[in-house]
């Protein structure tokens, strides 16, 4: 884990965007005091999640059959229109 004045990380972004793609987290100061943390984002397709609603289903056919549209629709709701999503 580096340590990176909330200065020198923004002088330097596209270095800590290349750190975090290579597994390294920063940890972004500013007056001494830990501000922010950057490292690399999880990977997830969403076929474990997917892989666990077919798993409870196999266990809990009673169930409401539409848990899993219900949830993966709520999904979809968050993730609609979000600039960050791309």
């Amino acid at each position: 884990m580096r340590l990176m004045t909330a200065s020198e990380a923004s002088r330097n972004f596209a270095s800590v965007l290349d750190r975090a793609e290579h597994g390294e987290t920063i940890v972004i100061t500013r007056g001494g005091r830990r501000l922010a943390l950057i490292g690399p984002a999880p990977v997830a397709n969403g076929g474990e999640f997917a892989d666990a609603l077919t798993a409870f289903r196999a266990r809990h056919p009673e169930d409401d059959a539409t848990y899993e549209d219900d949830v993966l629709g709520s999904r979809d709701l968050l993730t609609q229109d979000d600039p960050w999503n791309d």
